[in-house]
């Protein structure tokens, strides 16, 4: 039995909206976002175009370089 992949929007434009927004705050470009976190650039740039559905896990590394809880990256 093939696996179903369940993708929510919603849940992917609000963690693209508020990455964005705790970078901004912590004025700290994509680049170094993504030497923080210990991705590419290009990663941290599709998660804020939420162009694609990031891991937990990921989602965990960005609030930790970003210095907030990881809620905060999830919240309305």
């Amino acid at each position: 039995m093939a696996k179903t992949h369940i993708v929510e929007p919603l849940a992917i434009e609000m963690l693209a909206t508020n990455v964005r927004k705790y970078r901004l705050k912590a004025n700290i470009s994509q680049t170094v976002l993504a030497d923080l976190v210990g991705v590419s650039y290009s990663q941290i740039a599709r998660i804020e175009l939420a162009e694609i559905n990031t891991s937990v896990s990921m989602i965990y590394l960005i609030a930790k370089a970003l210095e907030i809880e990881p809620s905060k990256l999830l919240e309305k």
